[in-house]
């Protein structure tokens, strides 16, 4: 890692920091389907959404998710045309509503996708250390599994794109397989009580807590949008960028919707809340048991720690492309920008996130914190957080085609990022207003309620982009120079 490897350059220059690659729409959409976690998905948020969700009408939710995220996807795509750069929601936010704006939104990403890696960064160790445990092994601190996955992802993000992503490839097919095969063996079966179709019966979608359905729902999808950032790294992204992205919210949306509901056919429409609540953490398992056979269920649960893996190094990705971005927008130390000679990739960026990482978890655990707290509260501040983001995206789409008209098309440029919008704006409402339960705050009688853990978390995604907005105020005054020319930067050609 000597400075042979890097690429440097003048505070003026970008053409020498362009990221590499060849990547078609099956390596993105691969890539950013990884960074959900599908069988993660199913396996942990699943169970949930049966159980304090709108029980069977559940699987419904994704469907619905699936019709939101597509309005977002649709001005994303297209604004994305008319930013030669790699695209994401800081680059989105700077051209469309400012620079201050934008630096907002830079700082609450950056939030958004280092707490849900740290969240599942500690689910996985714990998991692997507990599996251990059960095998007969030693006992392992959970942390020190931690920071050897952080070391193994870092190496890969070190590295040219191509090999994470035949990594990711190669864990997904798996784990999606699986699954499929899985819903394949209970309806064809018959399940506990025949394939039924309650799930889809309005009744039952509108039955419980529809909106934390939703609200689980899109978290699920946390990771699809990012098919943006690795526009420098593909071939003819004008096709390529938004292929991956509608490719990748439909098949995570109609997977989710599949495996769900298949799933509540296994156990019965009537027995799935309270198998659910006896521990939704093993639900997976007992059913792949029950259907697959104990070899089935041993391969979902080693799948189960590659899905985690997978995510994990996905958004490692995503996170060294936001450093990337915002070192050669002048936000970040300028060697933050540079580009490894050989891998074409962002190494110096993916040293940062690697020790941002490990300090996180090393902090953590010396405070004491348990994993399953870790998880929940930091994937509640990105779950927040994303929703947030995209609504600002959308926004930042319908004022960017209103100023500059180079697109004609309302059903691009208003309608659908506008609905989008709507959608996402009334879902961030619904996140925010239980995040109480999102998080497990609860007052003496166990009700979820607004406590000190609810409260600091959500004031973390409040100050984030605070911090963005300092930031706009210090270089307006100190550095006018490179504040001007935050938003150009990504104009220029490679």
């Amino acid at each position: 890692m000597d400075a042979s490897t890097t690429t440097s350059q003048s505070a003026g220059t970008t053409r020498d920091r362009d990221l590499r690659g060849n990547l078609g729409a099956v390596a993105v959409t691969f890539m950013v389907i990884a960074a959900a976690a599908p069988l993660t998905v199913v396996g942990g948020l699943v169970p949930i959404g049966y159980l304090i969700g709108n029980g069977i009408g559940f699987p419904v939710m994704f469907l619905v998710a699936t019709v939101i995220l597509l309005l977002f996807s649709v001005g994303l795509t297209a604004m994305s045309r008319y930013l030669p750069k790699a695209g994401s929601f800081f680059v989105f936010a700077t051209h469309g509503l400012g620079r201050t704006p934008g630096l907002a939104t830079a700082y609450l990403a950056l939030v958004c996708y280092t707490t849900v890696q740290i969240a599942v960064f500690s689910y996985l160790g714990a998991t692997i250390s507990s599996s251990i445990a059960l095998l007969g092994g030693p006992e392992i601190p959970w942390w020190l599994l931690t920071l050897a996955n952080v070391a193994i992802v870092g190496s890969l993000g070190y590295r040219r794109i191509e090999l994470s992503s035949r990594v990711l490839v190669v864990v997904l097919l798996a784990e999606i397989g699986i699954v499929v095969l899985l819903g394949v063996v209970i309806l064809a079966t018959g399940g506990a009580d025949g394939v039924t179709f309650g799930t889809f019966v309005l009744q039952n979608v509108l039955s419980g807590a529809p909106a934390l359905g939703l609200m689980f729902a899109i978290a699920s999808f946390i990771g699809f949008e990012s098919t943006v950032v690795y526009r420098d790294e593909v071939h003819t992204p004008e096709r390529t960028i938004p292929r991956a992205t509608y490719a990748s919210a439909i098949v995570i949306g109609l997977f989710y919707a599949f495996a769900s509901w298949t799933i509540v056919v296994g156990v019965g429409e009537g027995a799935i809340v309270e198998e659910a609540a006896a521990d939704p953490t093993t639900l997976i398992t007992r059913v792949t048991e029950q259907y697959l056979g104990p070899v089935g269920s041993v391969i979902v649960a080693l799948l189960f720690l590659g899905s985690m893996f997978a995510a994990v190094l996905s958004l490692h990705n995503v996170l060294t492309r936001y450093h990337h971005a915002m070192a050669n927008a002048r936000l970040l130390p300028d060697r933050v920008g540079t580009v490894h000679t050989r891998h074409g990739s962002p190494h110096v960026a993916s040293i940062v996130q690697v020790v941002t990482s490990g300090l996180a978890i090393v902090i953590l655990a010396l405070i004491g914190f348990a994993p399953e707290n870790i998880f929940s509260w930091f994937a509640g501040i990105g779950t927040l957080a994303i929703v947030i983001l995209m609504a600002v995206t959308c926004l930042a789409v319908i004022v960017y085609f209103a100023r500059h008209r180079v697109l004609r098309s309302p059903w691009h440029t208003v309608i659908a990022p506008g609905l989008g919008f709507l959608g996402l704006a009334v879902s961030a409402v619904l996140i925010a207003a239980n995040f109480p339960l999102l998080v497990s705050d609860v007052d003496e009688t166990g009700a979820p309620a607004w406590g000190p853990i609810s409260i600091t978390l959500v004031a973390v995604v409040v100050l984030a982009p605070i911090a963005g907005l300092v930031q706009a105020a210090i270089m307006r005054r100190k550095t006018p120079e490179a504040y001007a020319q935050i938003a150009r930067r990504f104009d220029e050609n490679a």
